[in-house]
C-alpha cells in the first residue's frame, strides 16, 4: 500500500519499492480492493526480498509493522530508517467484514504516514 501511495502522491520525486522480510507471491486481494477504493491500482505490484543490491540503491527504508521492524536488517549510514507501527491487516482475526475493516484502517494509516513523509521532504527543484 505504501508503494502505491508513494507512486501516486510522490510526483516522481521518489522511486519506491516494496521489499519484505518474508515476501509472498502477489499482493493480498484485500489490499488491492481497499487501494482501489482510493483509485490506486496495486494489483501489478509485487513484494521483493530485500537483498544487498536493492539496499545499495536505497536512501530510506520504512518498516510498516512491528514484526518487519524486528526482522529487518540494520542499514549503515547514510541510509535513513523509519518505522510506522501499523497493525498487519493480513493477521487480523474475524469474519470477512472485520478483515476488510482492518485493511481499510491500515490503508488509512499508511496514507497518513505517506503524506507526512512527503511533507517532510525538501521541495523538488
Amino acid at each position: 500500500m505504501a508503494e502505491g501511495f508513494l507512486r501516486e502522491m510522490g510526483g516522481g520525486r521518489l522511486e519506491p519499492a516494496s521489499a519484505g522480510t518474508r515476501p509472498k507471491e502477489g499482493v493480498h486481494p484485500l489490499a488491492v480492493a481497499v487501494m482501489a477504493e482510493r483509485g490506486i491500482d496495486i494489483s501489478g505490484q509485487r513484494v521483493k526480498g530485500l537483498d544487498r543490491a536493492m539496499a545499495a540503491r536505497m536512501d530510506l527504508v520504512v518498516t510498516v509493522c512491528d514484526r518487519a521492524a524486528a526482522e529487518c536488517p540494520a542499514f549503515p549510514p547514510p541510509i535513513r530508517t523509519l518505522h510506522w507501527p501499523i497493525e498487519d491487516p493480513a493477521a487480523a482475526p474475524g469474519d470477512a467484514a472485520a478483515r476488510l475493516a482492518a485493511f481499510r484502517a491500515a490503508r488509512d494509516a499508511v496514507e497518513k504516514s505517506v503524506r507526512d513523509l512527503l511533507g517532510s521532504l525538501p521541495a523538488s527543484p
